[in-house]
């Protein structure tokens, strides 16, 4: 192979690249940060961490949550990104575990597995409107209580973080 044919297939294979594993040339955030991922993370947009906007966490995968929980009066409806989505998409490991970090610093150890195996979402609306800081987001963990009586326990309840700021895989 000459040097411009070997020229030729690198420029191909980087377009390709470019055009299959967009992960792989990360954007960046055009709004307000809304959430910092960091730690073992495989794709980065922000010296080593990986930083959200909203428009980045509305484009993942959504879910959706219908259950009742200890914070509010009545059962309500969860909608934000799959959990799991957003792992996926910095490149985590699921057998690694999470602290995930409120904007008072609280923090809690949460195993990712949780995320597949329970379809946990960072809940960014409740019953249609946004969730705002008083209301405990941006974001705010939940799971589906009401699926799985196991998941009514403190273990899970000391899971659910809000105002959720950061994630640090380890």
């Amino acid at each position: 192979m000459n040097k411009h044919s070997r020229s030729w297939v690198l420029t191909t294979v980087l377009f390709l690249s470019i055009l299959i594993c967009p992960k792989l040339f990360a954007q960046s955030p055009e709004g307000q940060p809304v959430l910092t991922m960091s730690g073992k993370i495989a794709v980065t947009n922000q010296g080593d961490t990986w930083v959200f906007d909203r428009a980045m966490l509305e484009a993942l995968p959504q879910g959706k949550i219908i259950t009742e929980t200890p914070w509010y009066d009545e059962v309500s409806e969860f909608e934000g990104p799959l959990a799991s989505a957003i792992l996926e998409a910095v490149g985590a490991d699921f057998s690694d575990n999470l602290r995930v970090i409120a904007l008072n610093d609280y923090s809690a150890v949460v195993p990712a597995s949780d995320f597949i195996d329970h379809g946990v979402i960072l809940a960014m609306k409740i019953n249609g409107e946004v969730l705002r800081v008083r209301d405990k987001g941006p974001l705010f963990l939940i799971y589906p209580f009401d699926s799985d009586p196991a998941l009514k326990t403190e273990v899970y309840y000391n899971r659910s973080v809000w105002q959720i700021k950061a994630i640090e895989i380890y």
